[in-house]
C-alpha cells in the first residue's frame, strides 16, 4: 500500500501569529537548529513556545534566545535540558554577516516566524523586522479591512454579472 506522503513536506510545529501583527517583515531566511534528542522529541509533540523568543549575533555565530521547549517527560536526568536556554542557530556565514550588518544600521529585529519539520530536520523560518508603533498597526489593519471589502465588493458584482 502506497502512501502519498512526501518526505520533503513541511510539517509545522508552531507559528508566531504575533510577528507579522507587531513587526514589519521585510525578509526572511530558513534556518536550522542545534537541539539535544529529547528536545526534538518535545517538538514533535508541538510541545514549544517561540512567540517570546528572538536571534542575537555573537562572535559571528546566530542564537535563538527566550524558545521554550517543554522537557520530554521520560528523558533521564542526563539529558534534562533547559527549557529555555539559548539555542545555536545554522546559517551561512554570509547570511549571517548580511543580516547583521543590516541590524546594526537599520535597527532592525530577528524574529521567529514559524518552526517545522523539512526532510525530518527541524527548522525555523526567521523575519528580519522592524517594529510597528501603535498607528503602524492601526493603518495595517484599516488597509487589511479595505482590501477585503474591496475584493467582496468585487465578488458581489461578478456575481451579479452572471446571473
Amino acid at each position: 500500500m502506497a502512501t502519498n506522503d512526501d518526505p520533503n513536506a513541511k510539517k509545522i510545529v508552531a507559528t508566531n501569529r504575533s510577528a507579522r501583527h507587531d513587526y514589519e517583515v521585510l525578509d526572511t531566511v530558513e534556518a536550522g537548529l542545534v537541539l539535544r534528542g529529547s528536545e526534538v522529541k518535545s517538538l514533535r509533540d508541538a510541545q514549544v513556545q517561540i512567540k517570546e523568543s528572538f536571534a542575537r549575533f555573537d562572535q559571528g555565530e546566530a542564537w535563538l534566545i527566550g524558545m521554550h521547549i517543554a522537557p520530554w517527560g521520560t528523558s533521564g536526568v542526563h539529558d534534562l535540558a533547559e527549557p529555555d536556554r539559548k539555542r545555536k542557530l545554522l546559517l551561512h556565514r554570509e547570511q549571517i554577516e548580511r543580516w547583521r550588518m543590516r541590524v546594526d544600521l537599520e535597527r532592525l529585529s530577528i524574529v521567529p516566524l514559524s518552526l517545522y519539520f523539512s526532510g525530518g530536520r527541524a527548522k525555523i523560518e526567521l523575519g528580519l523586522a522592524r517594529g510597528r508603533t501603535k498607528g503602524d498597526r492601526r493603518q495595517a489593519i484599516a488597509e487589511r479591512e479595505a482590501k477585503r471589502e474591496a475584493d467582496q465588493a468585487l465578488g458581489r458584482s461578478r456575481k451579479r454579472g452572471e446571473d
